[in-house]
């Protein structure tokens, strides 16, 4: 490991980087995070770190106007204390889907977070499974958007059951490579697609399924769980539609208001998501989620900045069962 490597966790998931220290053999620095009684913050490192490769473990998950000032802050701290290279590693990117304007008079925030980024000074920002790739054109500086979708697929694999009946289903038109990339991480399984619309009053309404799921193993694949409404809608769907199971895969577990409640019923046989986002313990006593950590993927991201060596390998490493972590 280099010795000009420095790592620091925030206030969004220590856990998670927690276990990635432990990965990389590289200790958490320790960062003075402290909030005055007015509701301002000031965050800052508590060692130099002048010339240093400094690497920052925040996802910008809720909550997430917090985590963002914490992100800018220490960011511009790092700046004016003179570190070298100022990596972010946030492996939830909050504001994503505000990636363009729907309507008139509508802001584009995930456009306005990238410029904030980079106007305090971040040299690169490490990102998993952004909800629209094309956001990376928002960002100056450099941007790996990594895909935890084959972890995901090797938690299924990891299993060993019986997939010759497994069907991938993508939870909208938008979803479609998602799926795919799933579907060849479990052997190249066939693929459905929901045809979901927004009714008068703004909910998922099922129109349509494309693709024969009667008898079927249904794993559904999204970028994140929100509120749970429109993965639950298309559970409903399927099973209507004589789906023999139904299970759930989603990177991010934003699992927002009323997820929980709407959980209690059992939609899925199943939900596998990982550890971007720290998962309130009320969700994990419902006996169905498991979570694959991230912890590896993004340890073995930072070793190879750290060592100029490609990020290419990182996909072919964590696409396997035997390097997942849990």
């Amino acid at each position: 490991m280099n010795e000009n490597a420095m790592l620091f966790s925030l206030s969004g998931n220590p856990d998670l980087a927690a276990k990635i220290s432990d990965k990389l053999g590289l200790p958490l620095s320790e960062a003075s995070i402290r909030r005055f009684p007015s509701g301002e913050i000031i965050v800052e490192p508590v060692e130099s770190v002048r010339g240093k490769q400094v690497f920052i473990i925040q996802p910008t998950c809720p909550p997430v106007n917090d985590n963002l000032m914490e992100a800018l802050i220490f960011i511009d701290a790092l700046k004016r204390s003179s570190a070298k290279e100022i990596n972010l590693i946030c492996p939830y990117y909050g504001y994503a889907r505000q990636d363009r304007k729907a309507k008139p008079r509508q802001p584009i925030t995930s456009a306005l977070v990238a410029h904030l980024l980079t106007t305090a000074g971040v040299d690169r920002v490490v990102i998993c499974n952004l909800h629209a790739a094309q956001i990376q054109g928002f960002f100056s500086c450099l941007v790996d958007d990594l895909t935890a979708v084959p972890l995901l697929g090797s938690a299924i694999l990891k299993e060993g059951r019986d997939l010759s009946n497994a069907i991938v289903v993508s939870p909208d038109h938008g979803g479609v490579n998602r799926a795919r990339d799933l579907a060849v991480t479990l052997g190249n399984c066939p693929i459905a697609i929901i045809d979901k619309r927004r009714n008068s009053a703004l909910e998922p309404e099922v129109m349509q399924i494309i693709g024969s799921v009667e008898g079927k193993d249904c794993f559904m694949i999204d970028d994140m769980i929100d509120t749970g409404r429109s993965a639950i809608a298309g559970a409903k769907a399927l099973r209507k539609a004589g789906a023999k199971s139904v299970s759930m895969a989603a990177v991010h577990p934003v699992f927002s208001d009323p997820c929980y409640d709407l959980f209690l019923e059992k939609p899925f046989d199943r939900i596998i998501v990982t550890d971007s986002i720290p998962i309130p313990d009320r969700f994990l006593r419902l006996g169905n989620i498991e979570v694959v950590s991230l912890a590896s993927m993004l340890a073995e991201c930072i070793d190879r900045i750290i060592n100029n060596t490609p990020l290419s390998k990182v996909y072919e490493a964590y696409g396997k069962p035997e390097n997942l972590s849990h």
